[in-house]
């Protein structure tokens, strides 16, 4: 039985997007399962107000298509995302405008401008067993999510996982990367509202992905690809295959195997479509380190100590890049840790406050915050 399909979507014209659609869901049953009436919710990933060629967002062209396919079933179709910053009307149309949403509109969608918030008790959560989500949620029969593909600075990878934080009310989100400072609780959170929500579809878009100072920051790279699946964690699974990382130094896909949810690695997937034909050998990627575990090697606390030295000495930090700043002050304001001030109208990162969330390297309007690898860690890459 198929587990994840992957397809050739070469361009992101309505013809090809609706011919893609349809050829992707089909070996996983098509849209049999949408009755008329239902209330449907796309969750997209509109990370910030971009334009589509900057390839940070899901493709207006492929939500526009995917609307009419559900509309002409007789559903009702809801797009939301709660991007990174206030949860509004003023801030979200802006969003929707320089996203082009105003497509996915006239094709017979509603973009969310319900901007109230619940709070959900989860205690099976291994992580999130409190939290507060947006609230239009609440309303849907069925939720699909579709993500783009891209590289991530804390996560390596946002796709089909990744793509539900978007449920956390933008103005929380630097509170959870402050109340989740380690990357594995942060995963296993993100884990935990997809165990929650239960999109009962996941498609990545991954015409145009984006490589290098991802989410936001980074270069689109063309792949001309389309996934789906009905479980996130092994659609994740193909797209870390597509762009060669590790999947156990993702630390979602980690988080969901050590949970018993996901196999470890693409090859226990079962997959319509040669995922070969797609992959870029070269792709600028964020690649964490899978956790070392030094006490093999080592004895007893001699290894663990060695071990706490080794992580601090490869983990990964934001860093500035002075002649890209033009101190903004963004970085300052969603810094959960307060550990930015912009002195003499520059970027300055407090090491000993910062918690590694990458808070700043994402939402950075000019991309001057990069990830930074330490040369230990990218020796032991090699």
């Amino acid at each position: 039985m198929t587990e994840v399909s992957i397809v050739r979507c070469p361009e992101y014209s309505q013809d090809e997007c609706t011919r893609a659609l349809r050829q992707v869901l089909e070996p996983l049953g098509g849209l049999a399962w949408v009755q008329p009436g239902m209330k449907i919710v796309i969750k997209a990933n509109l990370v910030s107000a971009m334009k589509p060629e900057k390839a940070a967002t899901t493709h207006p062209t492929l939500l526009a298509a995917l609307t009419r396919l559900l509309v002409a079933r007789g559903a009702s179709v809801v797009i939301g995302d709660s991007p990174g910053g206030l949860y509004n009307a003023a801030f979200l149309n802006r969003v929707y405008a320089a996203t082009g949403m105003h497509e996915a509109e006239e094709a017979g969608a509603v973009l969310n401008r319900d901007f109230s918030q619940n709070n959900a008790d989860f205690p099976e959560a291994h992580i999130a067993k409190h939290f507060t989500y947006t609230a239009y949620l609440d309303g849907a029969d069925a939720i699909i999510s579709f993500c783009k593909l891209k590289s991530h600075g804390m996560m390596s990878l946002s796709a089909a996982t990744k793509n539900l934080f978007g449920v956390i009310p933008g103005t929380m989100k630097p509170e959870y990367h402050f109340r989740y400072p380690d990357p594995m609780d942060f995963a296993g959170m993100i884990v935990d509202l997809n165990s929650y929500f239960k999109p009962c579809l996941f498609l990545v878009d991954a015409v145009e992905t984006m490589e290098g100072n991802g989410p936001t920051a980074g270069t689109p790279r063309y792949m001309g690809a389309l996934l789906a699946g009905t479980d996130c964690h092994k659609v994740d699974l193909i797209c870390a295959k597509l762009i060669g990382l590790d999947p156990m130094a993702v630390p979602t896909l980690r988080a969901a195997a050590n949970f018993g949810l996901c196999p470890e690695n693409a090859g226990e997937v079962a997959v319509s479509g040669k995922v070969e034909k797609f992959a870029i050998a070269d792709f600028q990627r964020i690649e964490r380190r899978r956790s070392l575990q030094f006490e093999s090697i080592l004895p007893g606390k001699a290894g663990k100590a060695f071990g706490k030295i080794a992580q601090k000495a490869l983990r990964s930090s934001p860093k500035l890049k002075k002649s890209e700043c033009v101190g903004c002050g963004l970085c300052k304001n969603v810094c959960p840790a307060k550990a930015i001030e912009i002195v003499e109208k520059k970027a300055h990162i407090d090491k000993s406050k910062c918690i590694r969330c990458f808070c700043c390297q994402e939402f950075c309007p000019k991309g001057a915050m990069k990830v930074h690898r330490p040369l230990p860690a990218r020796v032991l890459n090699r």
